[in-house]
């Protein structure tokens, strides 16, 4: 889905901010949807992800889930960095914000770079952030390829928030191949279970984008079902080990996306690495075992959160 508007921004183009007099350097664009285009920009030595809209009420509902997340969870740098308005040098009023951002690239480039052997971590890292997301009381919506940068190791941050959602709404953006109401898999209603639905997409969309176009083009509306997307993972080599795991999100079976991410992480722990390289560097080794460690321990974490909301 692509901007409504045109806004010719060249690199090296400054923005500065007309209330805050925030000064931003465009490096390059990332991505764009249909309420705006998000740039990577630069300013005091700092990489930041701006989104810039047409209107501030297009962008106000991604605001406020940034703000959520920021809120929720404090013990991390603010994901919502700057809410500005910019001037264009033909004298029109454009609102901005920006947000964190970690340095990095696509996640199709990215493993093409440093292999598929780290799909397992990277998708585990993705199934975090939507986790957090959802406990802020937002879902993603948008979730696709375009919209996730991928660090150096495997670090994963989502760049456009025009998806975002109130848990109980309706999905206010969505691509269509990614929505499970496209797919006869669920309502448009905003829970946990459409972001994870959308991951599972994902995963084939990676893997098998070809013969996923090719059947969401040849079957008729009516007949678009978990079923067919389940064949479709059957015959993706890459995804047979986690044919269970996609077929609860197809399905919508998990309890939580926290049960959803656990289960992963389990998954990603047993196994072998997808597409295994003749020589896997032992540096390599080290980073993906302490990065699950790690994601275990603050799975811990996160039982004791939830307890202490119930309390």
């Amino acid at each position: 889905m692509t901007t409504s508007f045109k806004l010719p921004i060249k690199k090296g183009s400054l923005i500065v901010g007309k209330w805050k007099q925030g000064h931003y350097r465009v490096e390059r664009l990332l991505g764009e949807g249909a309420n705006g285009k998000v740039f990577l920009v630069s300013k005091d030595w700092q990489w930041y992800a701006m989104k810039i809209g047409q209107s501030t009420v297009d962008l106000q509902s991604e605001i406020n889930a940034l703000k959520a997340l920021s809120e929720y969870n404090s013990s991390q740098s603010s994901y919502l960095k700057d809410v500005d308005d910019w001037i264009t040098p033909e004298g029109k009023e454009i609102p901005f914000y920006t947000m964190r951002y970690i340095k990095g690239t696509n996640i199709v480039s990215y493993m093409q770079l440093h292999g598929y052997e780290w799909f397992p971590l990277v998708a585990l890292h993705l199934l975090r952030c939507l986790e957090e997301l959802h406990r802020a009381g937002w879902v993603f919506g948008d979730l696709k390829l375009e919209n996730i940068i991928v660090g150096q190791y495997g670090e994963v941050e989502l760049i456009d928030f025009g998806g975002a959602t109130l848990i109980g709404k309706g999905v206010k953006q969505f691509t269509e191949i990614y929505d499970r109401g496209y797919w006869n898999c669920g309502s448009r209603s905003a829970d946990a279970q459409y972001d994870l639905f959308s991951f599972a997409i994902l995963c084939l969309h990676l893997f098998a984008p070809q013969k996923l176009h090719q059947l969401s083009k040849g079957l008729l509306p009516q007949n678009r079902s978990a079923v067919e997307l389940m064949e479709l993972v059957t015959e993706t080599p890459q995804l047979k080990p986690y044919a269970n795991w996609l077929e609860k999100a197809f399905k919508g079976s998990f309890s939580s996306s926290k049960d959803a991410a656990e289960q992963w992480r389990m998954l990603a722990h047993q196994r072998k690495p997808l597409m295994k390289q003749k020589h896997t560097p032992r540096w390599l080794k080290i980073i993906i075992a302490v990065s699950l460690i790690s994601l275990a321990a603050s799975a811990s974490l996160y039982v004791l959160d939830y307890t202490g909301l119930l309390n």
